[in-house]
């Protein structure tokens, strides 16, 4: 199945806690992460954590981080940018809906392989960062996913994202 999906944005962190910084574009480390970021390094707020998950990557649908700043603008409260939602990837061209099944299937970004492992459920992390309130509740079912990094390689804005 082809999707008019592609990559919006690449952040990341390289520590737990710092600012996510936009990336033009990122070197993905089978098995690892990608370079530089804070979960490859194993320094990331929830890389200790029991048992362990694999948090090589995580992306989030455009369209996601829209709809929970609308409803964080009706409720008067201020908006996350996209870096704030602390996902190293943003996706232009799908919806949250369809980002999430991806979830254990292989899909590819680019000539990359990766595998959807779980979905990102929001947390109170980056709210509690930014002094900001109800991510958990505006980013309900469209916080993203997590996924495997299985071939090694770099990733630009822009390429696409495919299931084939």
């Amino acid at each position: 199945m082809k999707l008019a999906a592609f990559i919006h944005a690449i952040y990341i962190a390289p520590s737990a806690g710092a600012p996510m910084q936009q990336l033009a574009q990122a070197e993905l480390i089978a098995g690892t992460g990608i370079r530089g970021d804070r979960y490859a390094q194993g320094n990331g707020a929830f890389s200790k954590t029991t048992p362990p998950k694999i948090r090589h990557i995580t992306l989030i649908a455009k369209s996601g981080i829209e709809a929970a700043n609308q409803l964080l603008e009706q409720n008067q409260y201020p908006q996350f940018s996209e870096a704030q939602t602390r996902r190293n990837i943003v996706i232009s061209g799908i919806t949250p809906e369809g980002l999430n099944g991806l979830v254990g299937r292989i899909f590819f970004l680019g000539q990359l392989s990766l595998q959807g492992i779980e979905l990102c459920d929001p947390c109170q992390r980056p709210a509690k960062l930014l002094n900001k309130v109800d991510f958990i509740k505006s980013f309900e079912g469209c916080g993203g996913i997590r996924a495997a990094i299985l071939d090694s390689g770099i990733l630009y804005p822009e390429d696409i994202l495919s299931t084939d």
